[in-house]
């Protein structure tokens, strides 16, 4: 395998940042999923190593875990920040995001390290998921091992018409869809790191150490970057109330203030340190040809 010289390394490292700015500030649209796609990147990164990927291969699957709801840029906002159920029509509207997640990298310089879990991380073994309707060894093994991790977080984060399940509960459901909605083999590794804890630190969190915050005044998620510091202030992009971080007896906590927030403290927030880190830990993926 040929290394890259210096100048083509930044260059892939760049596209990789503006990928992973892109799917950060799409995840912003949405009030109720704060810190998803760095979870199931971290997951998914565990369960790799877990299964015999190489840290080359892990760093790859774990770019895609953050990738991997990419096409999302094309589902409505009334459908993605829907506060309740989504009806038939509005549920076959968001099925239609990895395919158009697949069309927009298609021809991307970095397509091949990601492609096939975009389009296919909500197949099934059974050959009930999306888009394809793919079974068994037909679905990328990526996207099987992705397509876990997606489905556990999503089991285990809130929701404004339910709370996250307990992490156990969500394992059992998992381990009784073996073979049918979830990869067999992959399934049961991922059941036995959640029963010894591998996951504590990532269920819950939007970073290393940072767990997950809700609006005090309507619930949802408020993800706290790695440049935030007493005294900023924000606004819930669900009630538009302003809130301040302020040092409590438990931490940085988000306060109301009891005002409306400006325009310009609604606009989507990009932790561009957290972003600039997770290229340097995933550069081993992507420094070669």
């Amino acid at each position: 395998m040929q290394a890259l010289n210096p100048e083509a390394q930044d260059m892939r490292q760049a596209l990789l940042a503006s990928l992973l700015v892109s799917a950060w500030m799409v995840e912003a649209r949405d009030p109720y999923t704060g810190g998803h796609l760095w979870r199931v990147a971290r997951l998914a990164h565990a369960l790799a190593l877990q299964t015999g990927s190489t840290p080359r291969e892990a760093s790859r699957i774990a770019i895609a875990g953050f990738l991997h709801d990419l096409g999302k840029v094309g589902i409505p906002d009334a459908i993605l920040r829907k506060p309740s159920r989504l009806s038939d029509e509005e549920f076959a509207t968001i099925k239609t995001h990895p395919r158009i997640g697949a069309r927009m990298l298609a021809g991307h310089p970095l397509a091949g390290l990601v492609l096939t879990v975009i389009h296919h991380h909500h197949e099934m073994p059974n050959g009930r998921g999306y888009p394809m309707g793919l079974a068994g060894t037909e679905i990328p093994h990526d996207a099987r091992l992705v397509g876990i991790c997606d489905a556990f977080d999503a089991m285990t984060s809130a929701r404004p018409y339910r709370q996250g399940m307990p992490v156990a509960q969500a394992l059992d459901i998992i381990e009784s869809e073996l073979g049918q909605q979830f990869d067999r083999a992959l399934g049961t590794a991922f059941v036995q790191m959640g029963h010894a804890g591998a996951f504590d630190g990532i269920v819950g969190h939007s970073d290393e150490g940072t767990p997950l915050q809700h609006c005090p005044a309507c619930g949802p998620t408020l993800v706290r970057t790695r440049s935030s510091r007493a005294g900023d202030h924000f606004g819930c992009p669900a009630c538009t109330g302003r809130l301040a971080w302020t040092d409590t007896p438990q931490g940085l906590r988000a306060l109301p203030t009891g005002e409306p927030a400006p325009a310009h403290e609604l606009e989507p927030g990009l932790d561009q340190v957290q972003i600039e880190a997770l290229v340097n830990e995933w550069g081993d993926a992507i420094g070669s040809r």
